[in-house]
């Protein structure tokens, strides 16, 4: 995705951009990271807006991406998933803030806003063509196994794998953080109710991917402790 981002940049393999001349390599490199940049800076803007979920996330991208690598998932589709990870609660900044951040039980309908934020984050992210399989990613990472997900109660294999994977760690996150609301669960209580949720919120697959990676996922954890 990113290669088609400075695509029409391309001269044989060299750029002619402003009246210099660039080597295609530099280019490329420079634009990722420009495009990575943006993200850190809308990750930023949220994480202003939603005081709870501080570095939320990062450690979302950082538990998706070691799962991807774990079902065995390379290149731009590797990428990909890092990058929707990053963005996933995106639409969170179309949120009212006396609801994002209360402190309280949500009401039903308080919830019901809550749930439309992955489509917020669709409509914002699909403005760019070249996000249009990122905001495809934000748009279901909230569907289930069952089918009882939102934000159209797709089921098993017709949720994107990507969706999947950062389903399990959005959950493995949110479950052992704190949040206004309660405390964090360890990291065994977490991992039973994964094991629990197998097959009916998760993913058999990227369950039993988490599964492998869960003693080092806690050493971490303790470690940044």
């Amino acid at each position: 995705m990113l290669q088609s981002i400075v695509r029409f940049f391309r001269l044989g393999n060299l750029k002619q951009v402003a009246g210099f001349t660039w080597d295609s390599q530099d280019v490329e490199q420079s634009n990722r990271e420009f495009f990575h940049d943006i993200i850190e800076c809308l990750v930023a803007a949220l994480e202003a807006k939603d005081c709870y979920t501080c570095g939320h996330s990062s450690r979302v991208a950082d538990l998706s991406l070691d799962l991807a690598r774990g079902l065995g998932i390379t290149g731009e589709a590797l990428e990909n998933i890092h990058i929707a990870a990053h963005l996933h609660d995106i639409g969170k900044m179309g949120i009212a803030d006396n609801i994002l951040n209360k402190r309280g039980k949500l009401l039903l309908e308080e919830w019901a806003q809550i749930h439309l934020h992955p489509v917020i984050g669709y409509n914002i992210l699909r403005k760019s063509k070249k996000l249009g399989p990122i905001a495809k990613i934000v748009l279901h990472h909230h569907e289930r196994w069952d089918g009882k997900g939102y934000p159209h109660g797709l089921r098993r294999y017709n949720i994107p794998l990507a969706s999947r994977i950062i389903g399990v760690a959005d959950a493995v996150d949110a479950m052992t953080t704190s949040r206004a609301y309660r405390e964090p669960m360890s990291w065994k209580d977490c991992y039973y109710e994964v094991q629990v949720n197998k097959n009916k919120q998760f993913d058999p697959l990227v369950t039993e991917a988490a599964e492998k990676l869960w003693n080092t996922w806690a050493g971490e954890q303790q470690t940044d402790c």
